[in-house]
């Protein structure tokens, strides 16, 4: 995440990071530029990206809580934690809350962000402006995020277990193990930049490529009569629960 703010625009001059361990630290200020500093002096810039793991977030505001300004902008990636519990934690800040999937190393990431009750639209045009390289980045309602971390914050998990199997099949039906998994990725990577790039609903793209009784169509039998799609939906809506579970919405 902070190679992608760096990429986006920030100025490493102008960067502060936190870490626990001296090595850490020492490997961000190699790798990225950035001046390391301690937890309260990070918390006290005009932006705070918090990072850390959710069970985390009451140790962490007991120590930065006091640091950070009035009005500040808090940005916030902690799965399944609410703006309102961020805004309690970090009384006057202004708070964004995302969520962000792993394909964002990559610079092919989908961020969802919401906006807490004080953030408003300079709030979420500077957080959008800050995670712009790592991907496609929407807003939505809060109450939009856990369907959202279905689809696109678990959804890179489903889609590699699909291309898993495709190049398990690859292997049963004769291909080495390197050639399957590279034709595997190189599909997945395909099907989903002709899917962006030409705006067509999948249902088409999918007609276009099934020619009548042809190896197309033999597949595709066979994914309906395994209960591919209802599984697929199955596991997205599984996904949303447990977030609005763990969120506590």
């Amino acid at each position: 995440m902070l190679a992608a703010v760096l990429a986006g625009g920030q100025p490493a001059g102008r960067t502060l990071a936190t870490a626990r361990r001296p090595e850490r630290a020492a490997e961000l200020a190699e790798r990225h530029g950035v001046r390391v500093v301690t937890a309260p002096e990070a918390a006290a810039a005009d932006v705070v990206v918090l990072g850390v793991k959710p069970q985390q977030l009451d140790a962490v505001a007991a120590e930065v809580a006091g640091a950070v300004r009035e009005g500040a902008l808090l940005v916030s990636l902690l799965a399944g934690v609410t703006t309102a519990r961020l805004e309690r934690a970090f009384p006057g800040a202004k708070v964004v809350r995302t969520v962000v999937n792993t394909p964002a190393l990559v610079g092919a990431g989908v961020t969802v962000l919401a906006a807490g009750s004080g953030a408003g639209e300079a709030e979420l045009a500077r957080t959008e402006e800050l995670l712009a390289a790592t991907g496609t980045v929407l807003r939505l309602a809060e109450g939009q995020l856990d369907a959202a971390t279905g689809v696109s914050g678990s959804g890179p998990a489903f889609v590699f277990a699909v291309a898993d199997a495709l190049a398990e099949g690859g292997v049963g039906a004769g291909l080495p193990r390197a050639v399957a998994l590279q034709l595997a990725a190189a599909t997945v990577l395909g099907a989903g930049r002709l899917m962006v790039e030409t705006g067509e609903h999948p249902a088409l793209l999918r007609e276009q490529v099934t020619s009548p009784a042809g190896t197309t169509a033999a597949g595709l039998r066979e994914l309906d009569a395994q209960g591919l799609r209802a599984a697929l939906v199955a596991a997205v809506m599984a996904a949303a629960a447990r977030s609005k579970e763990l969120s506590g919405s």
